[in-house]
């Protein structure tokens, strides 16, 4: 996929205020399709991005990530308050959300919302001490998912949040089971890190 900044886009600083979103780039497809990318989320994709992580039919997202509870019991708020940016990818035609790509601060190897205690789940993680490690998270929606899409976006996206945040440094989780979750972290540069990873526990951590 093919990815052309836009031009004159105005100048911002991260995270956005929440609902903010900016038109930050134009792509196409090997096959023509056209896309729009997103820094931040306006109202319309969060409507989108909750109905797409209730979706049970959607059996390879509810098994690998969190986000029922995440997006849709908890609510995209209470997420944002964490110093969440996401960045969307919108199809044209259908104007349907394609894929997004979130980062922020997190601490290194902190699992995700299935694998917590219930004392960390009430811990307010934006007053923990995640010192220069941010996170980065990664979803690809039907019928977008496998039409290699995810590569260049997320590309696109680690370089874009890496000249915001030039002293920081990334980390990503996946389990066992996730191959093309561990093979797509692979692709954007993240190697696997045993000393924090917990395989007991099916938590494996990549970091970059």
């Amino acid at each position: 996929m093919q990815i052309t900044p836009r031009d004159n886009v105005e100048d911002f600083s991260l995270p956005l205020p929440i609902y903010k979103s900016i038109h930050m780039a134009d792509a196409v497809n090997e096959n023509g399709e056209q896309f729009k990318i997103f820094v931040g989320m306006d109202k319309k994709m969060v409507i989108e991005l909750k109905k797409l992580s209730s979706d049970e039919t959607d059996t390879e997202l509810q098994k690998n990530t969190s986000d029922f509870k995440r997006f849709y019991e908890e609510g995209y708020q209470k997420w944002y308050k964490k110093g969440r940016t996401p960045f969307a990818l919108m199809h044209n035609r259908t104007n349907n959300l394609a894929g997004i790509i979130w980062l922020g601060p997190k601490l290194l190897g902190r699992k995700s919302r299935k694998h917590l205690s219930a004392k960390q789940l009430m811990e307010d993680e934006s007053k923990l001490d995640a010192r220069n490690w941010h996170t980065i998270s990664y979803r690809s929606y039907l019928p977008f998912r496998g039409k290699g899409l995810m590569g260049s976006f997320g590309k696109f996206v680690v370089d874009f949040y890496l000249k915001k945040f030039p002293n920081i440094k990334l980390w990503t989780s996946t389990n066992n089971e996730n191959t093309t979750g561990t093979a797509y972290a692979s692709s954007l540069g993240f190697k696997l890190n045993e000393e924090v990873s917990d395989r007991e526990a099916n938590w494996l951590v990549m970091i970059r």
